[in-house]
C-alpha cells in the first residue's frame, strides 16, 4: 500500500481487512503470503564464473594477443619446430593473459557485498497480533496486514503505519535511510502533504530505523522489496559500474592501437610479396608464411603486454600513499578519477558536521535590579567527549563555570531532567551515546560545568579515566538527588519534569520548549548573586527575544527551569508544571567539522564544486553552509538552494540551469541524491558522492567515485569506491591532490612505455622493408616487453607530486593521455628507437671486428646467399650476436629514455635522477636481468642471445645515448610555448578525443 501515509487509521485497516485487536487470521496470513510476498530483500542474481573469465577476454588487444599466441604456435608445428622452441612465445603469451584475467575476475567477486550487508539491517524479530494473540516472530514472516507492536530499543522489521500510541510520545531514529541529525516524532494522523518525501511521513515508520522513545501499534504496510530499504535495494541493483576516465582512454587507445596493428601488419605483409617466391623460402607459400611470421612478431612488438600490470601496479602504490591520509581506497581505478572530479556531492550529517549534538550558547538573567540584564556564555567542543570549556560574553575563559549560579543549575537540571547515557567506548576511543541526541549534548554540558566548591575541579576531572570521566559529574547530582517521578514529555505540553529529592528538600526539575517553558515561569533565577526575583514582562520579552535569534542562527533551543515543592512529596502532575522558576536557555547543534572551511577553500581554488547534499530542513542546512564558506560574501541564496521538491518542480530547462550553481539540495531522499549524481553525470561532470548511512549507499555506488565515512555504515563502505578513516572532509582534498599526482605519473610511464613500442615497430618494420635478416626475435620482443620495460615504467609512478598540483583545475575527462604536441615527442623519441636498434644490427654485419664485415648489398641479398659464390659461410645469417646487440640497443636506449620521463618538460640538468630513486634502482636493476640472460647459457639459449664483448658494448652505448640529447631538444621546444602551441595535429591524437569534451 504506497499511500498509507496519506489515508486514516480505518482506511488501512479496512484495505488490509484486519480487526486492530485480533490481527489476522491463519488463513489471511497464508492469502497475503502469496498475495505479497515474503519479508526478506532478495538476493541479487550473480554473474557465473565462467562468465566472468570470459569477461576479463573481451578486449580488442587481448583478443590480437589471443591470435598472434595460435598463429605463432601452429606456424612452428608447420615449419616443423619441437620442443620448448615451439611452444616458449604462445606460453608466455597465454600466461600473461591468464594473470590479468586473473587479476580481473578477483577484484569483481570481491566487489559487491553492500548488498549483502543491506540485510543487517533488516530486524530479527517483532511482536505480532494473530488470531487474538500477541507472539514473538521471526519478522521474515510478517505479512502486509499484520499488527505489530514497538518499543524503546526496537528495529522496525518492516514498512508500518501507526495506529496506536500507548505512550505519550513516540520517536524514531530514522538517520540510515534519511541523514536527519535529530529523532522524528511519529503520530497517527494522516499526511496531507502532496508529493511527500520520507520526511514528510510522520506516521510510517519505515523498516531498519530504531525506536528511540515510546511504545506503540503499528499495521504491516510493506514488506520486502516494497520497504523505503528494499527500494535502496533495487536502486543499487539497477546500478551499473562506470568506467573511470583513464579506463576510457586505454580503451579507446586499445581499439586505435588494434587498427594501426592490423593495418601495419598487412602492410608489411603486402609490402614483401616480391621477396615470397625468393629461394631460401622454398617456395611461394613459404615464403608466404615466413613474411606473416614476422606479422605476428609486429603485432608482439606493437602490443604493450606489461600496460594492464604497470597501470595497476602504480595505481597501488598510489593507495599506500593515500592510506597513511587516511583515505583507504577500495577500488585501484578510483584513485585516478580523483584528479578529474569536478563535483563533490557532499553529505551533510556526519561528513560535514560531527553528527553529534553539542550545546554551543548558554543564555541566563544576569540581573533585574535595573532592567533585565541577560548574559550569553559560548561552549566549546563539537563532540560527545566531556571536553570543552565555557566563555563569557566578552570571549573570557571560566575556571570554574560551577560557582556560577545559573550555570551551576543549569548542570544540576542538565544532569537529572535527563534519560539518555554517555559512555566511553575502549574499542573505538570514542563517547557514544545511548539515547536522544539533545539529551546527551545536555549531559556533557553538565561535565563541561564541573563541579562546585571544589578549587583543582578541572585538573581532578583530568586525572581520571576516560571511562569515569564519561559521566563523572552527572553520576554525582545523582548521588545527590534521588528521582522520585517523572512526567514524559508530551506534544502538547512541549515538556518533561522530574521530581527529586535531597535532604529534606523536594525539587521539580524541567526542561522543554522555550515557548513553553517560558509561559510557565513566573520568576527568575540571577546570576549575578544567586537570588531569585519575579519575572517581568520585559524581562520575558527579552527572553523570547533572545529564544528567535537562536533560532535564526538555526540553534535547537531548550529552556530550564526549576521549582521547590513541599517536602515528602511522591508524585507530581501537569498542574505542577506552573509558577516555575527560570534557569537559562541552552542551544545546541551538529556543529560544522574544524577543517571543513579550508578543505571547502581548497575545493574551490582546485576548481571543484561543493553541493551539499541533506536530509534536513533548508534553514538548518542554509546555516551550516554559511559557516563552512559555501555561502560566502552571499546574502541572497536563490538559485543555489534548493530542496528537493522545489527542484522537481522546475522545468527541465531551469533544472538543467539550476545544476550548474547548486550549492545546497536539501529535504531529500535516497532516490534524490542518485538522480542529482546521473543528472550531473549528464553533464559531463565527474561527480564524487560523500555519505555514510544506508540511504547514501545508491548514490555512492552510482557517483564516479563513492567516498564512504570510516564511522558509516557497512552498507556504505561496501557500495563506495575510498574510505575515509578518519570521517574528515578536509581528507578528501588530500586524496585529490594525490590522486592528481598519480595521474600525472601515469600519464608519464604511459608515455615512456609508447615510444619504446613506437620504436619496436619501427624496428621490424624498417627491418622488413629493408629486406635484412628478422632483427629480434618474438620472444625477446617479450622480455624487453614486459620486463626491461615494465620495471622502469612502474617507478615512475614515484616521480615526486608537482607543487601547483591543486590549483589547476580539473583535467577534462575527455582529454587524451597523449595528443598533438607529445604525440609527435614520442614519435621522434620512438623512430630514433627503432632506427638505432636496426643500426645495432647493421653495425655487427657491416662494421664490427668480431662479425664478417659484409657490404649493404650483401646483407639486404641474404636470402640469395646458398645461390652465390660468397666468401663467407651462408650461416653467419644465423649467428646470434647482431639480435644480441640490437636487443641490447633496444634495452639501453629505453633505459635513457625512462630518465627522459622524470618530467614531461624539466631538463634533466633541473630534475636530476636524484629525485626519484627507485627509477634509478630499476634502472639498474634491469640491467643486471639483461646481463643475466646474456652470461647464463641456459637463459641465453632460451631467448636466443649471446655475450657481448667490450667493443660491442661501447657500440650499444654510442648508439643509446643520443636518445637523452634528442629529448633534451624536443623538452627545450615545450618550453618555448610558441612553438609547442602551433603545432596542431588534426586526427593524429594517439587516444582519441571524447565528443563530450566541456
Amino acid at each position: 500500500m504506497e499511500d498509507a501515509y496519506a489515508r486514516s487509521v480505518s482506511e488501512v485497516l479496512d484495505f488490509f481487512g484486519v480487526d486492530p485487536t485480533k490481527g489476522l487470521s491463519d488463513s489471511q496470513v497464508v492469502h497475503h503470503s502469496r498475495l505479497y510476498g515474503r519479508n526478506v530483500l532478495p538476493e541479487e542474481k550473480r554473474t557465473p564464473f565462467w562468465k566472468l573469465v570470459l569477461k576479463q577476454f573481451d578486449d580488442l588487444l587481448v583478443k590480437i594477443l589471443i591470435v598472434a599466441a595460435i598463429v605463432s604456435f601452429v606456424l612452428a608445428l608447420a615449419n616443423g619446430e619441437t620442443g620448448l622452441t615451439a611452444f616458449l612465445e604462445p606460453f608466455v603469451i597465454l600466461l600473461i593473459l591468464a594473470a590479468n584475467a586473473a587479476v580481473g575476475v578477483i577484484t569483481e567477486t570481491n566487489a559487491e557485498k553492500a548488498l549483502e550487508e543491506l540485510r543487517a539491517y533488516q530486524a530479527n524479530i517483532a511482536t505480532v497480533l494473530r488470531n487474538g494473540c500477541f507472539s514473538i516472530l521471526p519478522a521474515t514472516e510478517l505479512v502486509p496486514g499484520d499488527i505489530v507492536e514497538v518499543t524503546v530499543g526496537c528495529k522496525i522489521p518492516a514498512d508500518l503505519r501507526m495506529i496506536e500510541m500507548s505512550s505519550n510520545t513516540f520517536r524514531v531514529d530514522q538517520a540510515i535511510l534519511t541523514g536527519e541529525s535529530c529523532s522524528v516524532e511519529k503520530d497517527v494522523d494522516c499526511t496531507l502533504t502532496t508529493n511527500a518525501v520520507y520526511q514528510d511521513k510522520k506516521n510510517i515508520l519505515f523498516s531498519g530505523t530504531d525506536v528511540v522513545a515510546g511504545r506503540g501499534r503499528a499495521v504491516v504496510t510493506g514488506v520486502g522489496s516494497n520497504t523505503a530499504m528494499g527500494s535502496i535495494h533495487d536502486s543499487m541493483l539497477q546500478t551499473d559500474d562506470e568506467a573511470t576516465p583513464l579506463k576510457k582512454k586505454l580503451d579507446e587507445f586499445g581499439s586505435f592501437l588494434a587498427k594501426v596493428i592490423a593495418g601495419i601488419c598487412v602492410l608489411v605483409w603486402v609490402v614483401n610479396i616480391g621477396h615470397f617466391s625468393d629461394p631460401s623460402h622454398g617456395g611461394f607459400f613459404k615464403g608466404a608464411i615466413h613474411y606473416f611470421k614476422i606479422a605476428v612478431a609486429l603485432a608482439v612488438a606493437a602490443i604493450p603486454e606489461g600496460l594492464p600490470a604497470v597501470v595497476t601496479t602504480c595505481l597501488a602504490l598510489g593507495t599506500k600513499k593515500m592510506a597513511r591520509l587516511n583515505a583507504i581506497v577500495r577500488s585501484l581505478p578510483s584513485v585516478e578519477t580523483l584528479g578529474c572530479t569536478t563535483v563533490i556531492c557532499s553529505d551533510k550529517t556526519g561528513t560535514l558536521t560531527t553528527n553529534m549534538m553539542s550545546v554551543s550558547k548558554i543564555c541566563v538573567v544576569q540581573s533585574a535590579e535595573h532592567g533585565p540584564m541577560i548574559n550569553e556564555f559560548t561552549v566549546s567542543g563539537t563532540t560527545y567527549a566531556p571536553e570543552g570549556t565555557v566563555f563569557d560574553s566578552n570571549g573570557l575563559q571560566l575556571d570554574l563555570p560551577a560557582q556560577s549560579p545559573c550555570l551551576h543549575h543549569l548542570a544540576m537540571c542538565s544532569s537529572l531532567c535527563n534519560d539518555s547515557i554517555l559512555q566511553y567506548n575502549p574499542d573505538k576511543d570514542s563517547y557514544e551515546k545511548i539515547g536522544e541526541s539533545t539529551e546527551v549534548a545536555l549531559r556533557v554540558l553538565a561535565e563541561k560545568v564541573g563541579l562546585p566548591g571544589f578549587d583543582s575541579m578541572p585538573s581532578a576531572l583530568n586525572m581520571l579515566s576516560k571511562h569515569e570521566r564519561a559521566s563523572y559529574c552527572n553520576h554525582y547530582w545523582e548521588n545527590q538527588f534521588k528521582k522520585v517521578y517523572v512526567l514524559e514529555f508530551t506534544r502538547d505540553r512541549k515538556m518533561m519534569s522530574v521530581l527529586c529529592s535531597h535532604k529534606q528538600m523536594d525539587v521539580m526539575f524541567s526542561k522543554g520548549a522555550p515557548e513553553s517553558i517560558i509561559a510557565r515561569c513566573t520568576k527568575i533565577l540571577c546570576n549575578g548573586d544567586g537570588s531569585v526575583v519575579p519575572l517581568t514582562a520585559a524581562a520575558r520579552a527579552e527572553l523570547e527575544s533572545r529564544f528567535h535569534s537562536f533560532g535564526d542562527e538555526t540553534l535547537r533551543c531548550l529552556a530550564l527551569a526549576f521549582k521547590t515543592v513541599p517536602p515528602g512529596q511522591q508524585t507530581i502532575s501537569y498542574d505542577n508544571e506552573n509558577d516555575l522558576t527560570f534557569i537559562g536557555l541552552v542551544g545546541m547543534l551538529d556543529p560544522p567539522r574544524k577543517e571543513v572551511r579550508d578543505a571547502m577553500l581548497a575545493c574551490m581554488t582546485a576548481g571543484i564544486r561543493v553541493i551539499v547534499v541533506t536530509g534536513d530542513n533548508k534553514s538548518t542546512a542554509e546555516s551550516l553552509c554559511r559557516k563552512i564558506g559555501a555561502f560566502d560574501n552571499l546574502v541572497d541564496f536563490s538559485g543555489m538552494s534548493y530542496t528537493a521538491s522545489e527542484f522537481e518542480r522546475l522545468p527541465a530547462v531551469q533544472q538543467t540551469l539550476a545544476l550548474r550553481r547548486m550549492t545546497l539540495f536539501s529535504r531529500v531522499e535516497p532516490s534524490h541524491k542518485r538522480m542529482l549524481v546521473e543528472a550531473l553525470q549528464n553533464q559531463n561532470e565527474v561527480v564524487a558522492m560523500t555519505g555514510d548511512g544506508v540511504n547514501d549507499a545508491p548514490a555512492l555506488k552510482k557517483a564516479d567515485i563513492g567516498i564512504a565515512m570510516g564511522s558509516g555504515t557497512a552498507v556504505a563502505k561496501s557500495a563506495s569506491d575510498m574510505v575515509l578513516a578518519d570521517d574528515n572532509f578536509a581528507s578528501i582534498v588530500a586524496a585529490v591532490a594525490e590522486g592528481r599526482a598519480i595521474y600525472n605519473n601515469t600519464k608519464q610511464f604511459i608515455r615512456y612505455m609508447i615510444s619504446s613500442n613506437i620504436g619496436e615497430v619501427v624496428c621490424i618494420f624498417v627491418a622488413a622493408v629493408l629486406g635484412i635478416p628478422d632483427t629480434l626475435a618474438p620472444v625477446q620482443l617479450l622480455w624487453v616487453n614486459l620486463v626491461t620495460d615494465g620495471l622502469p615504467a612502474t617507478a615512475i609512478g614515484f616521480n615526486k607530486q608537482d607543487s601547483d598540483v591543486m590549483k589547476a583545475k580539473p583535467r577534462k575527462v575527455g582529454e587524451a593521455v597523449v595528443t598533438g604536441w607529445l604525440f609527435f615527442r614520442y614519435l621522434v623519441i620512438g623512430v630514433y628507437v627503432g632506427l638505432a636498434t636496426v643500426a645495432g644490427f647493421i653495425w655487427w654485419f657491416v662494421y664490427s671486428d668480431g662479425g664478417p664485415k659484409l657490404t649493404y648489398s650483401e646483407l639486404m641479398n641474404f636470402e640469395t646467399c646458398a645461390l652465390r659464390e660468397t666468401t663467407y659461410p651462408c650461416s653467419i645469417f644465423e649467428d646470434r650476436h647482431p639480435s644480441t646487440v640490437a636487443m641490447t640497443v633496444l634495452v639501453v636506449v629505453e633505459m635513457f629514455n625512462a630518465l627522459n620521463n622524470l618530467s614531461e618538460n624539466q631538463s634533466l640538468l633541473v630534475i636530476t635522477p636524484r629525485s626519484n630513486l627507485w627509477l634509478v634502482g630499476s634502472i639498474i636493476l634491469t640491467m643486471l636481468l639483461h646481463v643475466l640472460i646474456l652470461y647464463v647459457h641456459p637463459l641465453a639459449v632460451l631467448f636466443s642471445v649471446t655475450p657481448l664483448s667490450w667493443a660491442e658494448w661501447t657500440a650499444v652505448l654510442y648508439l643509446s645515448f643520443p636518445v637523452i640529447i634528442i629529448d633534451e631538444l624536443l623538452k627545450f621546444l615545450s618550453r618555448n610555448t610558441g612553438m609547442r602551441f602551433r603545432f596542431r595535429l588534426r586526427k593524429a591524437d594517439l587516444l582519441p578525443k571524447d565528443r563530450r569534451d566541456k
